[in-house]
């Protein structure tokens, strides 16, 4: 089968490796698609703070099983997505249910060799049905379970003032699961192309450019009063930083980006607002139900969402340009 392996930073290797045997409690899975996520890329650039080279990367999967255990609710041919979070179960984040913050996680593609493959061996508990969406749309679950997680842990409510900063897909994700609740929501970044595709695909309420005036237009948009809500997903610890700022008093900050960096800020400016910090890891299946339930009502663009697509024997030559602006990606999906 064929496999791309990123050896270093910026250096992927295809190459032919033998078809995986199933374990016992294993689904031996044909990998169909995988989506292209900003994990990948950080990967790519040598930017991921939970990874050892060299790795396998994919963890935006869909595909159809090629093997399931005896017994199993899963047969060969059936569709399906995958939860890469394998979580131990045990626990303390576990026992609470948590499991998107296990104290032993094993993220597929990061902690170990994900599905830039054309199988791959996934536990069963971790593989599910993809019923009612396509096999595109079972790949792009994932991301949007980010997002979805980030907004339940912020408990958005209608009319709430909600404010994401940095729309690539995460942000996307946070942006249109914000607008689903019924908040009020403006995207803010550098890129006018990201903001006005939010605007047009997402139902955003208001763009704003990241600039010398970002701060007056907010205030603006506001009465004053700034955001209910605040997401950051830029992957930017300045950004991430300055963020403080567009909280109101007595709102929520949700750090869905993870850094290598220390974050700082005034304590002064969070007690004086009594402001609630947030962080956000991956996702639960619940939040995977949200989105699925989402795609089978028509309410996420997932057409436009998918902009770009490659075959998997490309990737070795053509990974490097999703990173290129000029090329508009949003959710590029891997074809194997």
């Amino acid at each position: 089968m064929l496999t791309v392996i990123c050896e270093s930073p910026g250096v992927l290797r295809a190459q032919e490796n033998p078809r995986p045997t199933r374990q016992g409690h294993e689904v031996l899975l044909r990998v169909r698609r995988v989506g292209v996520c900003g994990t990948d890329l950080h990967i790519f650039t040598g930017n991921q703070p939970y990874l050892a080279y060299p790795r396998v990367m994919g963890h935006e999967i869909s595909g159809t099983v090629a093997e399931a255990p005896e017994g199993s609710e899963l047969a060969t041919g059936d569709e399906v997505f995958v939860m890469p979070y394998l979580s131990c179960g045990e626990c303390m984040a576990c026992r609470q249910g948590k499991t998107n913050c296990c104290v032993n996680i094993q993220v597929l593609g990061v902690h170990r060799d994900g599905a830039f493959t054309e199988y791959l061996n996934v536990p069963a508990p971790f593989v599910r049905k993809a019923e009612g969406v396509s096999l595109d749309q079972a790949a792009m679950v994932e991301f949007l379970a980010i997002g979805a997680h980030a907004v339940r842990r912020a408990e958005v409510l209608p009319g709430q003032r909600v404010l994401v900063a940095g729309t690539g897909p995460i942000g996307m994700a946070a942006l249109l699961f914000a607008r689903l609740r019924g908040g009020q929501v403006t995207a803010l970044d550098t890129r006018p192309e990201r903001v006005a595709f939010c605007q047009q695909h997402l139902g955003a309420h208001a763009g704003v450019l990241i600039g010398p005036n970002d701060l007056e237009e907010l205030r603006a948009l506001t009465g004053g009063d700034f955001y209910d809500v605040v997401f950051d997903a830029t992957g930017n610890v300045r950004a991430m930083e300055r963020g403080f700022q567009f909280i109101a008093h007595g709102g929520k900050y949700v750090l869905v980006s993870v850094v290598r960096d220390n974050i700082t800020f005034s304590d002064p400016e969070f007690h004086k607002r009594e402001a609630t910090l947030l962080g956000s890891r991956n996702a639960t299946m619940e939040d995977f139900e949200t989105v699925l339930s989402a795609m089978r009502a028509g309410q996420v663009p997932t057409a436009a969402l998918n902009t770009h697509r490659m075959p998997l024997a490309d990737v070795p030559t053509a990974f490097a340009t999703l990173m290129d602006p000029a090329q508009g990606v949003v959710k590029a999906l891997i074809e194997c």
